[in-house]
């Protein structure tokens, strides 16, 4: 029998970050960026969406990343927050197609007159601009690397900034880990991504979700990739006692976890299933159970 694995430790635990609930509503984060938290709290949106607000100063312009919810509330402080910067919002950036980063997209570039910008077509629509790994976005004398990271969503795109830090979206979260969630996630595309990112040495990571991480981003990348193979250690060892449906596996080595992120975890369980089927490590039986193999 498979002895359970040890859960790596995260590396945040250490760390000051702000306590779940007490993020500031707006934050300057750095010479270029300021960050807006949009009024969506849950236990998927952790703290709510993180939206981004990068300009240079005094070039007049200003990029927005991962707009959120369409709340006038949440709006009208981006609103503020531009006219404090001085800066016409030009550019709206869109992570990837969830409805708590992407819901706002089409409206706020009609209210702004911006253009949106995003990897899937439904969410750049047919005004916008399609992007893929590698190009860039330019306003205002600052330049925005796309990196194509996906695993969380099949158009997951995260942005290097010129100040160092990238912009996750929901591929690095403040708190916690991401959900990968079968079939729109792919596990191996997932762990590929992170090696990616962890290849471009970010100077912080500013998650979709969740504080900001600048003390140790190397750390909390190596964190995310020991995290996964820790559940792919407790699933074995689970399915060494014989065969389970992911739902029984979620149960067992989600114990301790909130029920209602369980439907999350089941999605990001069969994910990590399926890797394991395509190594074939595990076989799906008719009745939805899974067996392991070797």
């Amino acid at each position: 029998m498979t002895s359970p694995p040890l859960p790596p430790p995260d590396p945040r635990a250490a760390w000051s970050l702000p306590a779940f609930g007490a993020m500031p509503p707006v934050a300057r984060l750095d010479e270029v960026t300021t960050r807006v938290l949009a009024p969506n709290p849950s236990p998927m949106t952790l703290d709510g969406t993180n939206t981004y607000l990068l300009s240079r100063p005094g070039s007049g312009v200003a990029v927005v990343v991962d707009p959120g919810p369409d709340d006038a509330a949440h709006f009208g402080r981006v609103q503020d927050v531009a006219a404090e910067l001085d800066a016409a919002v030009a550019i709206i950036v869109v992570t990837h197609h969830h409805v708590d980063h992407a819901e706002a997209a089409a409206a706020w570039a009609g209210r702004f007159g911006a253009t949106v910008v995003a990897a899937h077509p439904e969410v750049a629509g047919p005004a916008g601009r399609l992007v893929a790994d590698g190009d860039h976005v330019d306003v205002g004398g600052l330049h925005l690397e796309v990196l194509a990271t996906p695993g969380h969503t099949a158009d997951h795109v995260a942005l290097r900034a010129p100040t160092g830090a990238v912009l996750t979206g929901d591929h690095v979260l403040g708190r916690g880990t991401s959900v990968v969630a079968h079939p729109d996630g792919d596990l191996a595309a997932y762990l590929d991504s992170l090696r990616k990112l962890a290849a471009v040495g970010p100077d912080a990571l500013l998650p979709g979700h969740g504080p900001e991480l600048t003390e140790d981003p190397d750390a909390v990348l190596t964190y995310y990739r020991e995290h996964r193979a820790f559940r792919r250690g407790q699933i074995l060892a689970a399915l060494g006692e014989g065969p389970m449906t992911p739902r029984q596996l979620v149960e067992r080595i989600y114990a301790e976890v909130d029920p209602r992120l369980w439907p999350a975890a089941e999605a990001s369980t069969r994910a990590a299933l399926q890797v394991l089927a395509g190594e074939q490590r595990v076989a799906w039986e008719p009745d939805d159970r899974v067996q392991l193999l070797s």
